[in-house]
């Protein structure tokens, strides 16, 4: 069963706003969506986020639920459970992928974050994100850059990560 998103791709957005998922992805999204099954659509949540996020976050609904649990363990009231409420659950949009395979971005999210012809897809675990391609370039991009510039030419990045458990 396939749980986390791999890969990157660009994609062709239509004049009504639909754009093929890659398959991966697809799959992704129906292993964690715990409703779907065989001839029904598969859910995802999408957090456009504040005007300054110019890129959409496209959650399964497993790692969406995820989140509004740690949100839950949050104390109520506090400024940033009111920060993340707003987020992920104002600033959001459930949908589905339509029998096609395709997602249809609603006009004023591809206008948000400038989408025109082209969508670029980039995994993110247990999330993705879309990006007008450019955009993705130029900021992205860039900021993924100048983090590996602070380290050695031949820095392994996978020394960042925790050490396992042994045993």
């Amino acid at each position: 069963m396939a749980r986390r998103f791999r890969g990157s791709e660009t994609y062709k957005v239509d004049a009504k706003g639909r754009v093929s998922i890659p398959a991966a992805f697809r799959r992704v999204i129906e292993s964690c969506d715990p409703d779907w099954k065989q001839g029904l659509r598969p859910n995802i949540v999408i957090v456009y986020g504040p005007d300054s996020q110019d890129w959409l976050e496209v959650y399964t609904m497993r790692a969406i639920e995820e989140i509004d649990e740690q949100i839950e363990q949050m104390q109520r009231g506090s400024p940033e459970r009111l920060w993340l409420e707003e987020l992920m659950h104002g600033q959001s949009l459930e949908t589905q992928i339509d029998d096609d395979g395709r997602l249809t971005l609603p006009q004023r999210l591809r206008e948000k974050i400038g989408l025109e012809n082209e969508a670029f897809f980039i995994s993110a675990g247990d999330y993705f994100n879309i990006w007008k391609p450019e955009t993705y370039a130029a900021k992205a991009g860039l900021r993924t850059r100048k983090l590996a510039e602070r380290y050695p030419e031949d820095f392994d990045p996978r020394s960042l990560l925790p050490p396992r458990p042994r045993g």
